[in-house]
């Protein structure tokens, strides 16, 4: 079966085809074009969208090496995201199956993420087998979820006001970095002092002023920017400046230490052996090996995808469709675009 995904649910335009389970091709196009306003813009990324989506899904289909014909499923993002830029590929994956003739099938954006361990390009690439801990963190959203092996799963924690991935930018911002500013954070913290300064971990066991943060899972990040913004407006430009990779390695690590503590937590509460990782902050070094040493040391396995699957993608969309058909949990042609998250399972 030929599965063609499509992702355009913030500023990565992306299509990818799945032949029976495996990734064939898998197209991503990032815009750059925001880096001049520090943020996405929604009107220019919808515009974006519109005006790559064709030749996207063109290179996707030549890549894998088949026709349109060939096709037999059509998935795309139908929410949360920007709701311009998912009704550009949504709208294109609709006109497409219906001139196909084939079946359309909706698939939740953070669905696609917590379930992306299972993308398939080799035997080697296997998600969990039995229940998980979930975390998926990105720019928009920081969540954990307790996975079962039936693909069931339930909410258990996520942000109260900023996500991970947007604290990172944020503060990169008041930096001076550039857009996107956590990858940037991460290069930096390479070169830095995580110890140079103790910037707030909200709703931990490292917090000077939270008592709830027992069996509490969900994750704060506005004090952080707040802190930052008074660290620097308390310190000289040149200060700031010759001290930048601390102050970076120092932020990453108040955000990566939150994120590790509590899935750590989260797997322990829960008896639970496996922890999978997921998201646009995946990617970070940084968490990567600070999970791997808390995992290791906990005995709990850790499964993270490869660094292209773990930003926005479409092959994530393709996967998941294909495993909710092959389970029977979704009826294709059957569905409705939000731009907020709604989680069928929690």
């Amino acid at each position: 079966m030929n599965i063609l995904g499509i992702e355009t649910s913030c500023d990565e335009t992306s299509a990818a085809v799945l032949k029976n389970g495996r990734v064939a091709s898998n197209i991503i196009s990032s815009q750059l074009i925001h880096k001049a306003y520090g943020g996405v813009v929604p009107e220019l990324a919808s515009r974006e969208h519109e005006r790559l989506i064709v030749s996207i899904v063109d290179r996707a289909v030549n890549e894998a090496n088949i026709q349109k014909n060939d096709l037999d499923i059509i998935a795309a993002t139908a929410g949360p995201g920007l709701i311009g830029a998912v009704m550009v590929g949504l709208c294109f994956a609709q006109g497409l199956a219906y001139a196909l003739k084939k079946p359309l099938v909706p698939v939740n954006h953070i669905e696609a993420h917590i379930f992306s361990g299972f993308i398939q390009e080799d035997p080697k690439h296997q998600a969990p087998e039995d229940n998980f801990i979930s975390l998926t963190v990105s720019g928009g959203h920081t969540m954990l979820c307790v996975v079962d092996n039936d693909l069931h799963y339930k909410v258990i924690g996520r942000t109260i006001d900023d996500a991970a991935g947007e604290a990172f930018d944020k503060t990169g911002k008041m930096l001076g970095l550039d857009y996107p500013a956590g990858p940037l954070i991460d290069k930096l913290s390479k070169k830095g002092n995580a110890d140079f300064h103790t910037f707030p971990r909200a709703l931990t066991a490292q917090s000077r002023t939270s008592k709830s943060y027992r069996d509490n899972f969900d994750f704060s990040f506005s004090g952080l920017k707040t802190s930052v913004l008074n660290y620097i407006n308390n310190h000289e430009p040149e200060f700031i400046e010759q001290h930048l990779p601390d102050i970076a390695a120092s932020i990453q690590e108040a955000i990566i230490s939150v994120l590790v503590e509590k899935s750590v937590a989260a797997a322990l509460k829960y008896n639970i052996g496996a922890i999978s990782v997921a998201g646009g902050v995946s990617a970070n070094s940084g968490l990567r090996h600070k999970m791997e040493a808390s995992c290791a040391k906990h005995g709990i396995r850790l499964f993270i995808p490869k660094a292209v699957y773990s930003t926005d993608n479409a092959a994530m969309i393709a996967t998941l469709a294909n495993l909710k058909l092959s389970r029977g949990l979704v009826k294709p042609n059957n569905y409705d675009v939000a731009p907020f998250a709604s989680f069928e399972y929690s």
